[in-house]
């Protein structure tokens, strides 16, 4: 193994982790593959579950910054009862790069950005009368006037256990991808939003979560460079309004083609989900429609093999 492993890592909330069920009926893995025919590359010719042994998989996992657990760390196959859309992105960067393929996964459900995944930097802020938590502040809002009582979590908690996990496994390669050779932050994938719904003062400062959230990824990780591309919520159309509407334009605000932040042009890309979810929400994660998960998948894969281009 020559060249180094191009890195990519995957954040966000319980669909990045993945409810798509591999098992079943209508709406299954199997039964997309085998009836309907769709994703052939999954299977051989017997019908098993192909293994990739260009594209490793790796999954941690801790609540916030306890400990971390390792769900995965395998060639690209399918494993378990369920899948999220690290299969569609795994084959289509196994395609496209003539590189070893690491797919990092560090996340954990029920996780919003303007509090559990708030970055570093992060400033307090005023919402109708609250104080709302600046990064490493606790609890996530307090009466203004008042002193805070913190709480057993802070702003950004999970932020800084998800970015440690991954470091961790960088540092101990050889551990997640046998005979490495160095690696490359090449990229990162965010599917969230979910949570941040639920509260008005965390959906209005989403975008600028967001952007912030982008810009100290790239510098945690030393990687400036790094590609960024993330969905939007499956069940949000666009022209929504509420809570729901401020999400989906603060996620399509960023993309580079939008031309509000030039910095991002060329090197960050937002997937519209909603005409590749196959019924039921964010919430519910989709019904654990497997299809849902591998066509945004394979649509931000396809995303960043795009963004890659612009490398060469």
């Amino acid at each position: 193994m020559s060249k180094p492993v191009q890195v990519f890592i995957l954040m966000g909330q319980s669909n990045m982790v993945g409810a798509g069920k591999v098992a079943g009926g209508d709406g299954s893995l199997e039964h997309a593959v085998k009836a309907k025919k769709k994703y052939p590359y999954l299977v051989d010719e017997a019908g098993n579950w192909i293994e990739r042994k260009d594209v490793r998989n790796v999954r941690v996992m801790g609540s916030g910054t306890g400990p971390m657990k390792v769900f995965n760390n395998e060639w690209m196959t399918v494993k378990g009862k369920t899948i999220g859309p690290e299969l569609g992105i795994g084959h289509h960067l196994g395609q496209a790069l003539d590189a070893p393929v690491l797919i990092l996964k560090s996340c954990i459900g029920n996780r919003s950005l303007g509090w559990d995944l708030l970055p570093p930097g992060s400033e307090r802020f005023e919402h109708e009368g609250k104080i709302y938590a600046g990064y490493k502040d606790s609890p996530a809002f307090w009466e203004k006037g008042t002193e805070p009582k913190p709480i057993g979590w802070y702003a950004g908690m999970q932020y800084d256990g998800d970015t440690a996990n991954a470091k961790k496994v960088l540092a101990e390669l050889d551990t997640y991808y046998p005979g490495a050779k160095g690696y490359e932050i090449a990229g990162f994938f965010f599917w969230q939003g979910d949570k941040d719904r639920y509260d008005a003062a965390h959906a209005g400062r989403y975008e600028r979560n967001l952007v912030r959230f982008i810009q100290q990824l790239r510098k945690d990780f030393n990687a400036p460079g790094a590609k960024f591309v993330l969905a939007t919520l499956g069940q949000t159309q666009k022209g929504a309004g509420g809570n729901d509407g401020k999400i989906l334009e603060a996620q399509l605000a960023v993309d580079g083609a939008s031309g509000k932040y030039p910095e991002f042009r060329g090197n960050v890309t937002t997937v519209y989900a909603n005409p590749l979810c196959h019924g039921g929400a964010s919430n519910n994660h989709y019904g654990g429609n497997a299809e849902t998960y591998m066509d945004v998948g394979e649509a931000m894969g396809q995303a960043m093999v795009e963004l890659l281009k612009h490398n060469k």
